[in-house]
């Protein structure tokens, strides 16, 4: 096994825009239009409204949008508007999946600092990972991700505080670590949602709502987003969005985002865990998911695997020690003490078009057509779309 020629400097990986530009800049800057005290600090300054709402449509990648603008013509027209009318997109943060992106914006904080640092990590101290989209297994949520969320702030400084989202996200234990605060409102379809967080975001003079869409993503991990049923989804989204800013009252923002974009890999474009003695040389867990891996090595054995992982993918994969990952700011300027042992002995980042699937310990995550998770464009990447009345 040698190490190939090319092999990426993890230095040259592009960290998120932690503090200035990234999801979790988002609602601390959005609360300090509403007067709220005591947020996160952030770099970030967007113009102040008396009434705001956030409308996070799972898997809309800022690369994705900009190709497909005829399916989402609505949405295109507001591309320029972007970031405080930059016309630039912000960063997920890394990695770039549903549960660290959510903690990210409802905590004003980088993964380093909530804790949701994957799509699964070790529980230090344990044997066993955790995943955290599903809190399987389950510890205790405000033990795991002890912050107060931006919605909590809000609420408790006097902002009228909304959630519009499916019923089924009302009391799980990631709603409760990284969007609580205020009242859920619970609704089946996407026009409900729309027109109840309108409804809501009139009712008070000090208003911030959070909405929030699913279907986008589902769609892309079945079929890919170079499928008509990803490209279908995206124009009901544009019709979402459409119909909700028709409705915004007077001295409001209505703010659309993503927490990802996303990539098909092509099943020969896929590196089996499950398969490769060499991969697993060494290894005691697999984490994280495809493109974004955390590797957690045998007592003793984490030099080697870094070794290991380079040699074999490292042409391919940004690959770092847990140590030199949070160094180059992958995971937000600082690491709390409770977060650093979830973070893998070697975490590995996929710069090309493929994946580390896991067909026996993943089949229905090994199964996805449409994949994230790096720090690509086409994942990293979210539009910040701006519409005021």
């Amino acid at each position: 096994m040698t190490t190939p020629a090319t092999t990426l400097d993890p230095a040259s990986a592009p960290a998120p825009a932690y503090g200035s530009a990234s999801l979790s800049d988002l609602l601390p800057a959005v609360a300090t239009g509403l007067g709220v005290e005591g947020l996160p600090a952030t770099g970030l300054v967007l113009p102040p409204a008396d009434r705001v709402c956030v409308f996070l449509v799972d898997g809309l990648g800022w690369e994705l949008l900009r190709a497909h603008t005829d399916e989402a013509p609505f949405l295109a027209s507001l591309l320029e508007s972007s970031l405080a009318g930059t016309g630039r997109p912000l960063t997920a943060g890394f990695p770039a999946t549903t549960a660290t992106s959510l903690a990210s914006v409802g905590t004003g904080l980088p993964p380093g600092a909530h804790g949701l640092a994957g799509y699964t990590v070790r529980i230090p101290g344990d044997r066993r990972l955790m995943n955290q989209l599903r809190w399987q297994p389950h510890v205790t949520p405000r033990t795991w991700q002890p912050y107060p969320t931006v919605f909590q702030l809000a609420d408790r400084s006097g902002v009228a505080t909304f959630q519009v989202s499916s019923p089924k996200f009302q009391y799980t234990p990631l709603t409760e670590v990284a969007l609580s605060g205020g009242l859920f409102l619970g609704r089946l379809s996407g026009e409900e949602r729309m027109d109840l967080a309108a409804e809501r975001l009139a009712g008070d003079e000090r208003t911030l709502v959070y909405t929030y869409y699913s279907e986008l993503d589902a769609m892309g991990h079945r079929h890919g987003v170079d499928s008509d049923a990803w490209r279908g989804q995206l124009m009901a989204v544009d019709r979402l969005a459409q119909r909700l800013a028709e409705q915004l009252p007077p001295r409001s923002a209505l703010y659309i985002t993503a927490d990802h974009g996303m990539i098909d890999i092509a099943p020969g474009d896929r590196v089996d865990f499950d398969q490769d003695a060499e991969l697993r040389a060494g290894v005691a867990l697999l984490g994280g998911e495809g493109r974004a891996r955390h590797v957690y090595a045998a007592p003793g054995a984490a030099a080697d695997v870094l070794a290991g992982w380079t040699a074999l993918l490292g042409d391919r994969m940004w690959i770092a020690g847990r140590d030199q990952a949070i160094a180059e700011g992958w995971f937000g300027p600082v690491v709390d003490d409770r977060v650093y042992e979830r973070i893998g002995d070697v975490v590995a980042a996929a710069r090309e078009d493929m994946a580390v699937i896991a067909s026996r310990r993943e089949p229905g995550e090994s199964a996805m057509i449409g994949l994230h998770g790096s720090m690509t464009p086409v994942e990293q990447l979210v539009p910040l779309l701006e519409v005021r009345r």
